[in-house]
């Protein structure tokens, strides 16, 4: 733990980092052939920004310092979204994982060293080792840029690279400062660093109002996205590299998240105005926000497109397999199969071995559990998520009743594509989508891997308390009863020891946009975009074995005409988009932008009961946490007191 003094002292030259510049410590990105194209930030020596623009190679590492700092969102403990929420759950005795964001999740978030600090860079705020306070990350890009654009610097840089560097420094200094807005509102826009010996009015920066920020962001990835290009073309050095879709993409999803109502006439934060008077929310409401945010999503998608990208389907499996098989690997290996064409922006600097681990369970006896820890649980409520066959929420199918979910069912050849036949569990693990069965694991539950070839039944989890994948280990083990196998690459194998297969984090995929641009349309078209909106959800629902929402909503669920008002359209594309982005760490922050995080966030967290051993004790429902988010308050990270302190300027978020 921390001491007091450590990050009092630390915080203070991190301020002085941020306004000001000295000395630097600059980073190599080693970057390896295509297979494995990470970049790996290794530490190079100390030397003086003079000596850092001299030459082209020096002035590469410093490009690549300011790539450093990109969040390892490929980290479930990094990752906010994946635990911070209610969508997956760990054990209360931390036992087995460290996590500041489950912090948030069980309501002890503190404004004296708040957890998950992303404006410092303290407690696992974007990555380990207190090594990712992203303003520090928006310090170094103002560096490269004020330096790489006085073209007396770098002489042997050829100008054509020269304007791509440029662009990608732009790139991510816009990036920060939105990861840090999605996290604390309104922020200081670091439009260009402050000489250290500045006098105080210069260097005590103010939060900026939210509008004016959006729009300098917005300008930032605009002049990005016009210096670079559009695809990698050098696969063997340069994969994970910025392009154009990507930032068009990062623009359209800053332009959702200012539409949403947390940004968008959010009454709640009238009262959050800076020192000298200045509104920092605008409270009134502008639907034209929607139709801003729906013409970036639709430039990002042509954009994209045009440079090959598409909604993933596996066409190399290379065994015989069933269709049911086959659409599993569809939805999974969207996720995880690298480099694929679905993938707009991937993050090779996180890299997803342990999080494979953290999901994975044992398949057999032989298994260790801490080669397979599956301590990311998913909850009962993310099970009852997911839509019936029919491709409605279980909730509206009226056809299929589910009623006591305690109740048992055996599963017939019918259904041993996705539950071993002749095994008995709950009811509400049969008659289910197929995201279902591709993303989630339970009891009885097929996992289709490489390793099974043709044999497609092969692998069955058993999850009961004495089973192989039970919850028997006194550290690793899992609290709901639900595996997550939607971040496990089919590659993944047992035997000769544990391996997982590597994959760049998935930032930014196609069908993320798809969902982005069917939401800002309808809220800014309503019903004169249906025919529009249905293209788009239409193409991820194909994607994940489901007909299309006319069809389904016409012929399975109790409110048939829901999809011909925008309301009722509105609940399709949210549920939809919460199923497709499942267990990727987006729908935390799409229900607080939403601002539905006083309902979703106010409830029990539900699963088995993993201690039992028999199917009448496992087979009930236990209460793991009784969640509790205060509005408007919980909505914003809290700004750290002893900031608070150093920058008189500053004013804290509302309600800490």
């Amino acid at each position: 733990m921390k001491t007091k003094n450590s990050i009092v002292n630390k915080s203070f030259q991190r301020l002085q980092k941020v306004f000001g510049v000295s000395m630097v410590v600059l980073c190599s990105i080693g970057l390896e052939s295509c297979e494995n194209s990470f970049l790996d930030v290794v530490p190079d020596n100390v030397t003086t920004i003079e000596n850092a623009f001299k030459l082209r190679n020096e002035a590469e590492k410093y490009l690549f310092t300011c790539y450093a700092f990109i969040p390892k969102n490929g980290d479930g403990v990094y990752n906010i979204g994946m635990l911070a929420g209610d969508e997956t759950w760990v054990s209360a005795n931390r036992a087995s994982v460290t996590s500041y964001a489950f912090n948030i999740a069980t309501g002890t978030q503190r404004k004296a060293q708040p957890y998950m600090n992303a404006w410092e860079g303290y407690y696992q705020a974007a990555g380990p080792g207190d090594r990712y306070p992203l303003f520090d990350g928006i310090r170094h890009c103002n560096v490269f840029l004020e330096n790489v654009e006085d073209r007396t610097k770098v002489p042997d840089l050829a100008e054509g690279e020269r304007l791509r560097w440029l662009a990608e420094a732009k790139f991510l200094k816009a990036y920060y400062h939105y990861y840090l807005m999605r996290m604390y509102g309104p922020i200081p826009v670091i439009r260009a660093n402050v000489p250290v010996d500045a006098p105080n009015d210069q260097i005590q920066v103010s939060r900026e109002p939210i509008d004016s920020t959006v729009d300098y962001l917005v300008s930032l990835l605009d002049e990005a996205a016009v210096g670079l290009p559009p695809i990698i073309a050098d696969t063997q050095n340069e994969l994970g590299r910025i392009t154009r879709p990507a930032a068009l993409g990062i623009k359209a999803e800053l332009l959702l998240m200012a539409a949403s109502p947390l940004f968008n006439g959010n009454a709640d934060m009238a009262g959050l105005i800076g020192k000298d008077g200045t509104p920092l929310f605008n409270p009134v409401y502008d639907a034209a926000k929607w139709k801003r945010a729906s013409d970036a999503a639709k430039e990002a998608i042509d954009v994209a497109e045009a440079n090959g990208h598409k909604i993933f389907y596996k066409n190399d499996v290379g065994f015989t397999i069933s269709q049911t098989a086959k659409t599993k690997l569809d939805i999974t290996q969207a996720v995880t199969e690298r480099w694929n064409d679905e993938l707009i922006w991937a993050n090779p600097n996180s890299r997803t071995y342990e999080l494979q681990r953290l999901c994975m369970m044992p398949l057999a006896t032989t298994v260790n559990h801490s080669q397979a820890r599956k301590i990311f649980s998913p909850t009962l409520e993310s099970a009852m998520n997911f839509y019936t066959k029919n491709g409605v929420p279980i909730e509206e199918d009226k056809t299929l009743t589910f009623g006591d979910i305690t109740e048992l069912r055996e599963a017939t050849a019918a259904d041993k594509f996705n539950i071993r036949e002749g095994y008995r569990t709950s009811v509400i693990n049969f008659d289910r989508e197929p995201r279902f069965y591709a993303d989630l694991g339970f009891d009885g539950a097929i996992f289709y891997k490489s390793s099974s070839g043709s044999d497609e039944t092969k692998e069955v989890i058993r999850a009961k308390f004495a089973d192989y994948a039970g919850s028997s280990d006194a550290f690793d083990f899992n609290v709901t009863g639900y595996y997550i196998k939607k971040l496990i690459n089919w590659e993944q194998t047992f035997g000769g020891g544990t391996m997982y297969k590597d994959y760049a984090w998935p930032e930014l995929r196609l069908a993320d946009l798809y969902l982005m641009y069917a939401e800002a349309l309808n809220e800014a078209e309503g019903t004169a975009a249906t025919n529009e909106v249905l293209q788009y959800l239409d193409a991820i629902r194909t994607r994940a074995g489901l007909n299309g929402v006319v069809d389904s909503w016409t012929n399975f669920s109790n409110n048939p005409t829901k999809y011909t008002t925008k309301e009722g359209m509105r609940e399709i594309i949210h549920r939809e988009r919460s199923i497709e982005m499942a267990f990727e760490g987006k729908n935390y922050w799409d229900i607080r932008r939403w601002k539905k995080a006083t309902q979703e966030f106010n409830e029990p967290v539900k699963g088995w009961n993993v201690f039992g051993v028999s199917e009448a004790s496992y087979y009930q429902i236990v209460t793991l946490s009784q969640q509790r988010f205060v509005a408007p308050r919980d909505y914003f990270w809290p700004i750290d007191e002893f900031t608070l302190i150093q920058n008189p300027n500053l004013v804290q978020n509302l309600g800490w």
